[in-house]
C-alpha cells in the first residue's frame, strides 16, 4: 500500500513485481534468455530445457521478494481468473524441506476442470484440465493480505484438448491476424516485419459506493445492480461530476489503486470522474491485446481489492442505478507491427497512405461483414440495460470515421484526387494563447466503432466483461478481410491500380456501416434499418450469431474456435443470461417480502394510529392527510404484494419448463424481466412516500452521494 505521506519514486516502482525483460536479461543465461524472447517476440515454440532454467530463476525471483507459493493464473469462461496456490516447499526427508520449482511445474498445472462452465464440452463427472503456461505474458506477484503469490498466466484446456478459456483463442486470433497482416505487408515492401500485434488500451468504468451501505442493500451484494431505488433529487443533469476535483477519500483510494497496479507492470495513465455522480475511470497505456486483456483482469481484480482497504465497493456492473449513466469498457483497438510501425496510422507519402487505406478498409469491411458477431461479443444481462440508453452507443454497430477520412474515401470511390488538406488551426479568441492544431476528425462518443485518429474505439464492451472476446472477433475478422486483399493483390498484374479498385470497391459495398452523426437519435434508427443494418437489443438474440454459419465458416478457417468450442460458448453465454436474470428475480422477491412489506405495514400502522389519536383530540377537522396517504401506501402495497406473486409463479413456471436452453433464456427475457419491471414500479413510489428512517435499505441519494 502506498503511503500518503510518502515520495513515490514511479521509475523504481513500476514493475517491481513483474518477472520483466530486465529481470530475465539479469538473472538468465545469455542463451536462455535469447530463446525465451525468440518465444515471445516471435512465436517459436520454447524448449523443455530452457524452461527448467527460466524456473528457477522464476522460483529465487518470487522467494527473494517473500513469496511461498506459486498459482497458474488462468481465464475460464466464468469471465474472472482462477488461481490454484502451490507452496514452493518439497520435503526430501523427515523434518527436511527444499524449494522446488520445475519446468515441468512452470509450463504445465492440472486443476480440477470440473466445476468451470464447459457448455457440454465435457460431462461434470470428467475433472481433468490443464493450465499452459503462456510465455508472451509476464509472470508477476500479487500482494493481498496473504502476501505475495507469484501468478504464471496461462491458457486453459480440457483433456481432450478444448479451449475452456479467453487466453487461447485470443493467442490464435493474434496469430491469425499476424499473418494476413503480414501478407499484405509483404506486398507493399516491408521485408523486415516479423510479427503484428493488435494493441488495445481498455478504458475501465467503474462506481465507488461506501461499503457500509453496500452491504445494506441484498440487490448490490448479490447482483451488482439495485434492483429498487427511487430517483433522488439531484443525479447527474448538472454535469457537474464529470471531470470534476477528486474527493479526499476517493484520491487516497486511486493513490492506493495506482500503486499496486504499477507495481505490477500495468501502465495505467490517467484517473478521472465519470459522469455519472459516485463513477469514475481508469485506462492504461497501449499495449499488445494479450497483455492488455491480462491486464484488464488484474485492474478489475484489484478495484475491488483496494476499494475493501477503503471501506469502499466497487461496482462494476454496467448499471448499477437506474437514472443515470452505466459503466462500459471501451476497447480501443489497432495493429502495429513488431518495429513499432501503427498500420492505422496515415503515412506521409502516397504509398504509406495507400498502405493505410488498405487497412482502414479491411477494417471497414470486417466490421460491416461481421458486425452481428461483433455484437454479440458485447452482450451480457448488464448490458441490456445500458445499451442505447443514452449514455452509451446504441446496439447498432456502425463506424465513425469524420469528414476529412469519410470525403477521402467518397473521393477515391468516384474517381477523384486525394489530396490531403493542409491542416487547419483552432481560434480560440484569447490572444495569450497559441493556435491549436486541428485533429482531422471530432470524436463521436456515440458511435459504437470510432476511429479515433490511429485506433478505432470499440464502445461497447460490457464494463464488467473480459475484453478476450470482442478482440478476438475483431481480429479474426480483419484477418479474414485481409486474407481476401492478399489474395487479390498476389495475383494482380498491376498493384497500384488494384489497391485502387480494393479501397473503391469496399467503401462502395460496405459504406452503409459509416455514419458520422448523432447515433443517438431516433432518425439514425430509421436510416440504419433503411441501410439493412441490424439493431439487436438483447443479449439473447445477440447470441445466436455466435453459432451462425457466418460465424462458424469464419473461426474454423482460421483455427480460432472449433464448432464444438463455439457453441459451448453459446451454451455458456445463454446459462448465464439466465443464471443472472434468476438471481435478480430472486433477490427482488427476498427483499420485498422481507424487508420491503414489513416497513410499509409499519408505515401504515403508524399512519393509522395517528388518525385513531388525532380524531380522539380533533373532533371538527379531518385528518385528510393522513387518510390520503395511508390509502396511497395501501394501494401500492395490494399492487407491489400482487405483482411479487406473479413474479414467483412465473419464475416457477419457467423452472418447469423443458423446452430449448434458447426458448427458456427467451422466457427469462420476456417473462421474467417484464415482470421484475412491475415489481419495482410499486416498490419505488412506496419509497416515495415511507418515512426515510423507516425504509429498510439505503437511498440512491446516500448511495451517489454519501462518500
Amino acid at each position: 500500500m502506498a503511503n500518503g505521506n510518502s515520495k513515490v519514486d514511479l521509475k523504481q516502482v513500476f514493475g517491481e513485481n513483474v518477472f520483466n525483460d530486465e529481470v530475465m536479461r539479469e538473472r538468465l543465461p545469455k542463451n536462455v534468455y535469447k530463446a525465451l524472447r525468440k518465444t515471445m517476440d516471435e512465436g517459436v515454440p520454447l524448449d523443455p530445457a530452457v524452461a527448467d532454467v527460466v524456473a528457477n530463476a522464476m522460483k529465487d525471483w518470487a522467494i527473494e521478494k517473500g513469496a511461498t507459493h506459486y498459482t497458474h493464473w488462468f481465464q475460464p469462461m466464468t469471465g474472472i481468473t482462477a488461481e490454484k496456490h502451490e507452496s514452493f516447499l518439497n520435503t526430501v526427508s523427515e523434518g527436511k524441506a527444499i524449494t522446488e520449482f520445475s519446468g515441468k511445474a512452470l509450463i504445465k498445472g492440472e486443476p480440477d476442470a470440473s466445476s468451470f462452465p464447459s457448455g457440454g464440452i465435457r460431462s461434470t463427472f470428467e475433472a481433468r484440465g490443464y493450465t499452459v503456461w503462456d510465455a508472451t505474458s509476464y509472470a508477476f506477484l500479487k500482494e493481498d493480505e496473504g502476501g505475495l503469490t507469484l501468478c504464471i498466466p496461462t491458457a486453459f484446456c480440457s483433456y481432450t484438448g478444448e479451449a475452456l478459456d479467453k487466453k487461447t483463442p485470443l493467442l490464435r486470433s493474434m496469430e491469425a491476424v499476424s499473418k494476413q497482416a503480414l501478407r499484405v505487408l509483404r506486398l507493399f515492401g516491408n521485408t523486415t516485419a516479423k510479427r503484428v500485434f493488435a494493441t488495445v488500451g481498455a478504458e475501465q468504468e467503474y462506481f465507488l459506493i461506501d461499503k457500509d451501505l453496500y452491504l445494506k442493500r441484498k440487490d448490490l451484494f448479490f447482483t451488482g445492480r439495485t434492483l429498487f431505488g427511487a430517483r433522488p433529487p439531484k443525479g447527474q443533469e448538472l454535469e457537474d461530476h464529470y471531470f470534476g476535483s477528486l474527493k479526499d477519500r476517493i484520491a487516497n483510494f486511486m493513490r492506493d489503486l495506482d500503486y499496486e497496479l504499477w507495481k505490477m507492470g500495468i501502465p495505467v495513465k490517467t484517473k478521472h470522474n465519470e459522469v455519472a455522480p459516485a463513477q469514475h475511470e481508469i485506462a492504461p497505456i497501449y499495449e499488445n491485446a494479450n497483455i492488455a486483456t491480462d491486464h484488464n483482469q488484474v485492474i478489475m481484480d484489484t478495484l475491488k481489492r483496494v476499494a475493501n482497504r477503503h471501506n469502499l465497493a466497487c461496482l462494476l456492473h454496467e448499471k448499477p442505478f437506474a437514472g443515470v449513466n452505466g459503466s462500459g469498457k471501451h476497447n480501443n483497438w489497432s495493429l502495429s507491427t513488431n518495429e513499432g510501425q501503427n498500420l492505422l496510422d496515415p503515412g506521409k507519402t502516397p504509398h504509406e497512405n495507400a498502405q493505410f487505406l488498405i487497412f482502414l478498409c479491411a477494417v471497414i469491411k470486417a466490421v460491416d461483414e461481421y458486425a452481428e458477431i461483433l455484437r454479440a461479443s458485447a452482450a451480457n444481462a448488464g448490458n441490456d440495460h445500458r445499451l442505447g440508453a443514452n449514455e452509451a452507443p446504441p446496439a447498432i454497430v456502425s463506424m465513425y470515421l469524420g469528414d476529412q477520412l469519410t470525403e477521402i474515401l467518397e473521393n477515391i470511390e468516384k474517381g477523384n484526387g486525394t489530396e490531403k488538406k493542409e491542416r487547419e488551426y483552432l481560434r480560440v479568441g484569447v490572444n495569450t494563447l497559441p493556435p491549436l492544431p486541428k485533429d482531422a476528425s471530432d470524436r463521436n462518443r456515440t458511435s459504437p466503432f470510432a476511429f479515433t485518429g490511429n485506433k478505432f474505439e470499440f464502445r461497447m464492451v460490457p464494463s464488467s466483461a473480459s475484453i478476450a472476446t470482442p478482440n478476438i472477433v475483431l481480429n479474426t475478422a480483419v484477418a479474414e478481410v485481409l486474407s481476401e486483399i492478399a489474395d487479390r493483390l498476389e495475383k494482380a498484374k498491376d498493384f497500384d491500380e488494384e489497391v485502387n479498385n480494393i479501397i473503391k470497391e469496399i467503401y462502395k459495398n460496405h459504406k452503409r456501416i459509416i455514419f458520422n452523426g448523432d447515433g443517438y437519435s431516433e432518425d439514425w434508427v430509421k436510416e440504419a434499418e433503411r441501410r439493412g443494418l441490424k439493431n439487436i437489443n438483447n443479449t439473447v438474440d445477440a447470441l445466436c450469431a455466435l453459432i451462425s454459419d457466418k460465424s462458424i465458416k469464419l473461426f474454423a478457417k482460421h483455427g480460432v474456435f472449433t464448432e464444438v468450442e463455439l457453441r459451448a460458448r453459446y451454451e455458456i453465454k445463454l446459462e448465464e443470461y439466465i443464471k443472472h436474470i434468476n438471481v435478480e428475480a430472486r433477490t427482488m422477491i427476498d427483499m420485498v417480502k422481507k424487508e420491503i412489506v414489513p416497513a410499509v405495514i409499519k408505515e401504515i400502522t403508524d399512519v393509522a394510529n395517528s388518525i385513531s389519536a388525532f380524531k380522539n383530540v380533533v373532533k371538527e377537522i379531518e385528518p385528510t392527510t393522513q387518510i390520503e396517504l395511508i390509502k396511497d401506501l395501501q394501494n401500492n402495497l395490494n399492487e407491489l404484494n400482487k405483482e411479487t406473486l406473479e413474479l414467483e409463479k412465473e419464475l416457477e413456471k419457467v423452472h418447469q419448463f423443458n423446452g430449448t436452453l434458447y426458448e427458456k433464456a427467451c422466457l427469462f427475457r420476456d417473462v421474467i424481466v417484464e415482470r421484475m419491471k412491475k415489481v419495482r414500479v410499486y416498490a419505488d413510489r412506496l419509497e416515495m412516500i415511507v418515512d426515510e428512517d423507516r425504509w429498510p435499505f439505503p437511498s440512491y441519494e446516500k448511495l451517489l452521494f454519501y462518500i
